[in-house]
């Protein structure tokens, strides 16, 4: 079983789909994370609904993620 923080590292530079409690999902390139799964991402496509948006960078609160996938 692969720990989420070690996910994170080994992801690093890489493409990222995100799964938010929302059901929104995030796509984008992690820059950085902390010890709380916040994280950085860069390059960032939102799909919600059927709709997507572009939205650059953000941070995004780790406690709002219920899945990570490497793309």
């Amino acid at each position: 079983m692969t720990l989420p923080l070690d996910l994170l590292e080994k992801s690093l530079n890489q493409k990222l789909s995100l799964l938010l409690k929302d059901g929104r999902l995030v796509e984008g390139k992690l820059s950085g994370y902390d010890e709380y799964m916040n994280m950085v991402l860069t390059d960032v496509e939102e799909t919600s609904e059927g709709n997507k948006r572009r939205l650059g960078t953000i941070i995004l609160r780790g406690n709002n993620v219920v899945s990570i996938s490497l793309m």
